[in-house]
C-alpha cells in the first residue's frame, strides 16, 4: 500500500510539473517575436519595355512582438524594391513603433503610416498592385515619425488622434500633420474616415477629408474610397480621388478582384483586375497572381504573373514552446 501511495504521489508530482512547465513554455512563446521575410516576384509585360521580363518586386523584413502584456512593438523594413529604387537607413523603414495598449485605449510612438481614410492606403504593400493604385497613393509619403492615441468607446469602434511630421513639408521638422480618425465595424459595413491637416508653410495647411467604406456580403467585398483635399486657401484649388474596388473570395483558395478610379489633380483614370490563387489550405503565405493594370500616370498598360511568399522564420519555434494559432 505504501508503495502504491508513493507511486501515485510521484505521478501527481510529475503531472503537476509537466503542466507547470507547459504553462511556462506557453508564456515564453508569447514573447518570441513573429519574424517574417515577405517577398513578391513577377514576370511582367508593360508599355515601357514592350517585352516580358522577370523581376523581383519587393522584399520586406517584418517583425512583431510583445515586451510585456501591454507593450508591443512592430517593425517593417524594405530590404529591396524595384518601385522605390535604392534606399538606406530609416528611409527604407516603413514603420517602427512601440505601443502601450489596454482594453480601453492605446498609445503608439515611432515611425508609422499617417492616418488616411482609404482602404487603398490601408493595404500592405505586397497586397497592392502599384500600377493599379491612384496617383495620390504613388506620390504621397505616408511613412512619418510621430505619435498617436486611440480610444475604444465600444466594441468594434475606435477613435484615433495622431500628430506627426508633415508629408508635404520641405525640410523643416517643425511642420506637422494632424489627423483624427474613426474606424468602425458592423456585420456588413466597415468605416475608415479621417479628417487631416498637413502643414506646408507657416500657418498654412492642406486640409483633407477621406472616407473609406467597405461593404461585405459573404465572399463579395466592395471598397469605396472618397478623398477630398483643399490644397490652398483658394477654394477652386481642390483635389479629389475616387476609387471603386470590388472583389470576390472563393473559400480559402482564390480571389478575383477589380479596381477603377479617377484622380482630379492629374485628370487620370486608372483601372485593372486580376486573380489570386492560394495553393495551401488554411494558409495564405503563398500566393500566385495574374493581373492587368492600366495607369497612364505610372507605366501605362501592364500584365503581371507573379508569386508572393511570406517566410515565417519563428512560427515553428513558437509552436515548440506551446503557442497556438489565433
Amino acid at each position: 500500500m505504501k508503495k502504491l501511495l508513493l507511486l501515485v504521489g510521484v505521478a501527481l508530482f510529475a503531472t503537476g510539473s509537466l503542466a507547470g512547465a507547459q504553462e511556462v513554455r506557453s508564456e515564453l512563446a508569447d514573447y518570441i517575436p513573429d519574424i517574417s521575410l515577405d517577398m513578391r516576384g513577377s514576370y511582367r509585360i508593360d508599355s515601357e519595355y514592350k517585352s516580358g521580363r522577370f523581376t523581383g518586386d519587393d522584399l520586406y523584413l517584418d517583425i512583431n512582438g510583445y515586451i510585456s502584456p501591454n507593450f508591443s512593438y512592430s517593425f517593417n523594413h524594405r530590404i529591396a524594391s524595384t518601385y522605390y529604387g535604392e534606399a538606406s537607413g530609416f528611409d527604407a523603414t516603413n514603420w517602427l513603433t512601440l505601443t502601450y495598449e489596454t482594453d480601453n485605449f492605446a498609445i503608439t510612438a515611432g515611425k508609422d503610416a499617417l492616418l488616411m481614410g482609404s482602404f487603398e492606403y490601408d493595404a500592405y504593400d505586397l497586397d497592392a498592385y502599384f500600377e493599379m493604385n491612384s496617383p495620390f497613393y504613388n506620390d504621397f509619403d505616408c511613412w512619418q515619425w510621430g505619435a498617436s492615441a486611440a480610444w475604444y468607446p465600444t466594441e468594434d469602434h475606435e477613435l484615433i488622434f495622431q500628430v506627426a511630421k508633415s508629408p508635404v513639408a520641405a525640410e523643416s521638422m517643425e511642420q506637422v500633420s494632424l489627423a483624427l480618425a474613426w474606424r468602425g465595424a458592423w456585420d456588413w459595413y466597415e468605416s475608415y474616415w479621417t479628417a487631416n491637416m498637413w502643414q506646408y508653410d507657416t500657418k498654412a495647411f492642406t486640409k483633407a477629408f477621406n472616407s473609406g467604406n467597405r461593404f461585405t456580403f459573404g465572399g463579395l467585398v466592395i471598397d469605396l474610397d472618397l478623398m477630398f483635399r483643399l490644397n490652398h486657401p483658394e477654394e477652386e484649388n481642390w483635389g479629389f480621388t475616387g476609387i471603386f474596388a470590388p472583389s470576390y473570395t472563393f473559400g480559402e483558395w482564390g480571389r478575383i478582384f477589380t479596381k477603377a478610379g479617377w484622380d482630379k489633380e492629374t485628370d487620370n483614370c486608372f483601372f485593372g483586375g486580376g486573380f489570386e490563387y492560394f495553393p495551401l489550405k488554411d494558409n495564405k503565405d503563398i500566393r500566385f497572381h495574374i493581373a492587368y493594370t492600366h495607369n497612364d500616370y505610372t507605366i501605362g498598360d501592364m500584365v503581371s504573373l507573379g508569386l508572393t511568399w511570406k517566410m515565417n522564420l519563428t512560427g515553428n519555434i513558437k509552436k515548440l514552446f506551446g503557442a497556438t494559432e489565433d
